[in-house]
């Protein structure tokens, strides 16, 4: 969850987009805290401001940033997102 905090803080403060594949991979207990993570900076942004506080320190926010995942649930391995991680994304089915 620390590598996935510096990567959010990154993508945050350029403003840039990131797609993880497979994201339903990820043990349980990690997807819980990037929940915790993204819905601190999905709340920033929805505040509109520029700067906020993350994981602690002050940092830039710009608004252009945005993260999605891809799923291919039903596969050994794989579990279900935490629900406080699936109100946090839009479900699309191909």
């Amino acid at each position: 969850y620390k590598a996935m905090g510096k990567f959010f803080k990154g993508l945050a403060a350029s403003g840039a987009w990131a797609c993880f594949d497979e994201f339903n991979r990820i043990d349980i207990e990690v997807l819980s805290v990037v929940a915790q993570q993204l819905l601190t900076i999905q709340n920033a942004m929805k505040s509109g401001v520029t700067k906020f506080i993350f994981e602690g320190r002050e940092m830039k926010l710009v608004h252009t940033f945005a993260v999605f995942i891809t799923m291919n649930p039903g596969y050994a391995g794989r579990s279900e997102l935490p629900d406080n991680l699936k109100a946090l994304f839009r479900t699309v089915a191909m």
